[in-house]
């Protein structure tokens, strides 16, 4: 099914692994290297004061019990029990460090993730399903987490503990430890054999979930459409598949995961059983006292130790890495419209509006605007009309600045705008879209997006002013009403209403009307055309109606089709000229008619 595989299609996997992102990583770990360096300390500590303890029994085996030295002995029991003791204590602190750490360093990475989202080009979230976008926010970053900051801290502690086992171990016999390390070059071949199948096997997993996510999260948001076509069999199969794929992509990972523990503890069971045959045997029978065997075989056991922990870290690694580059691809995704580094203020906008050869595509294959010039003196309303996907709401996004013009200039004012901050244009600028959309809390809150320090009379008198009062007002608690997600208690019509309360309220010096009434009746569009002259008045405005009768008084019609301007006038010289306005028009007509 092509609906399916729509969703299976996988991000690249052949990317070899990038250095880049663990020096982006590593941005974020040097903030709290101070705190890490006292875990480390203690660790260390920690780890070494643990390391006497085979020690301590060698002298019991050897010393105290051939020697009957009850109070010797007593006493090499009270400081292995001080030992782990102590042991034990610092390696709790070092926990507790690195809790607090590691929830950092999420704090610190999804924020900047978040931050670096609301930046990015309208572009990027054309290109992408936002199921995708999410579980890297949420998901990847707390995989991710563990890695960087207690990854770091047990590669250099697992280190430390081997070099300190090492010399522990020579200290009580040379030959012996040397048996011990005959292993390490056997666990080198195998680790390298299965590296990078297992970082490619993670990849994929990555992949698949992404393509799980995005999938679900459609169905959620889409739930009323599924519902209507009757198609929840079909979905059920689809989500199936890809939950299948996930689980394929899982098992084939995990099951690399698996060989790793068991090959190394493989290799530690075989050394383990040479110390004893070298000790008891090839050495020669009495050559190593049963003390330096047990010392030297639990040496062994703790040599493998930190081997083996290093292995799951190594594996902790390769299963993140992938997530990590997700994350940091992310973060590295250009922001194609941002401030210019020499970007001034834009001056209070009269609202003056040019457009200066401009040109634009949303991609190579085909050019939406082709050297599109005109000019709109301040005040005048404007509405912009044609067939669908003529270009119509790419000149109010280009506007905006929510993209940037490939050729040819925007100006407002005679400031070219590509050359002002975003914040300062888009702060005096209020754009409604088609889709009116209504955010998690209450109906004030939604209003107050235009002005956050509003009043309560400001908030009802922009509402009375659209319409919206008389309905808010019916509401069960009034303004406070608490909305859903994406205004799911609201009718569309009602959604608009809050929408055009929201956008008066900013009291924008140029007002864009995208399909601001689509979802509107007659009958409210008509009661709300006094607030909308009110709100027209005095301010540049460009309105995109699909119902031609609600601009019949606009300053100027532009009708856009082919890439450029083909017509444009007042609406009775359009009808005058019998051209394409004309026969759109009347079509309209005719269609009520």
């Amino acid at each position: 099914m092509a609906e399916r595989n729509t969703y299976r299609k996988d991000e690249r996997l052949d990317e070899p692994f990038d250095i880049r992102h663990l020096l982006l990583a590593s941005a974020y770990i040097k903030k709290y290297i101070r705190k890490m360096g006292l875990a480390i300390l203690f660790s260390a500590i920690g780890g070494v004061t643990g390391l006497f303890a085979p020690k301590i029994v060698q002298v019991a085996l050897d010393e105290a019990i051939p020697q009957k030295n009850v109070r010797f002995l007593i006493e090499l029991v009270l400081l292995t029990v001080l030992v782990y003791v102590l042991s034990v204590i610092f390696i709790t602190l070092r926990s507790r460090i690195m809790v607090k750490v590691s929830q950092n360093i999420i704090y610190d990475i999804r924020k900047d993730l978040f931050e670096h989202l609301q930046k990015l080009s309208f572009r990027y979230y054309d290109d992408r399903p936002h199921g995708k976008i999410l579980i890297r926010v949420v998901n990847y970053v707390n995989s991710v987490s563990d890695m960087l900051s207690n990854g770091l801290i047990n590669v250099i502690l697992e280190s430390l503990n081997l070099i300190f086992i090492v010399v522990f171990m020579m200290i009580v016999d040379v030959q012996m430890s040397l048996v011990v390390m005959c292993g390490v070059p056997v666990l080198a071949a195998f680790m390298l054999f299965i590296k990078n199948r297992q970082r490619k096997a993670w990849q994929k997993v990555s992949n698949k979930n992404s393509n799980l996510n995005a999938y679900l999260q459609e169905n959620i948001v889409g739930a009323r459409i599924t519902q209507i076509f009757a198609r929840e069999n079909e979905n059920a199969e689809i989500f199936s598949g890809l939950a299948d794929d996930c689980r394929g992509a899982w098992m084939k990972a995990v099951s690399y995961n698996n060989v790793i523990w068991p090959g190394i503890d493989a290799i530690s069971v075989c050394i383990r059983a040479a110390i004893f045959i070298f000790g008891m045997i090839v050495f020669g029978q009495g050559a190593k006292t049963v003390g330096v065997i047990i010392a030297i075989s639990s040496y062994a056991a703790r040599f493998w130790q930190p081997i083996m922990n290093l292995g799951n870290i190594f594996n902790n690694v390769v299963n993140n890495m992938a997530y990590l580059e997700r994350i940091f691809e992310t973060m590295n995704e250009k922001i194609e419209v941002d401030d210019a580094p020499d970007a001034i203020e834009m001056p209070p906008i009269k609202g003056k509006v040019e457009f200066d050869n401009v040109s634009f595509s949303y991609d190579e294959s085909k050019e939406v605007l082709h050297k599109v010039s005109f000019t709109v003196e301040p005040g005048m309303s404007v509405a912009l009309v044609g067939p669908t996907g003529a270009g119509k709401s790419t000149v109010v996004n280009l506007i905006s600045r929510f993209y940037n013009v490939e050729n040819g200039r925007v100006l407002i004012d005679g400031q070219d705008i590509s050359k002002v901050t975003l914040h300062s244009l888009r702060s005096q600028m209020g754009i409604m879209m088609q889709d009116s959309f209504i955010f998690s809390g209450t109906i004030k809150d939604n209003i107050l997006y235009g002005k956050l320090d509003a009043t309560d009379e400001e908030i009802r008198e922009a509402s009375r002013r659209v319409c919206a009062d008389s309905f808010i007002s019916r509401m069960p608690d009034g303004y406070d009403t608490e909305v859903k997600e994406r205004g799911s208690l609201l009718s569309q019509g009602q959604k608009q209403l809050i929408s055009f309360a929201r956008t008066l309220l900013s009291d924008p010096s140029i007002l864009i009307l995208d399909e601001a009434t689509s979802s509107i009746d007659v009958q409210t569009e008509k009661d709300l055309q006094q607030g909308l002259n009110t709100m027209l008045q005095g301010r540049t405005s460009f309105i995109i109606a699909h119902r031609l009768s609600t601009i019949r008084n606009c300053d100027l019609i532009m009708y856009i089709d082919e890439g450029g301007i083909m017509e444009a006038g007042t609406h009775d010289e359009l009808m005058k000229k019998g051209d394409a306005y004309y026969k759109l028009y009347t079509a309209q007509l005719e269609d009520i008619a």
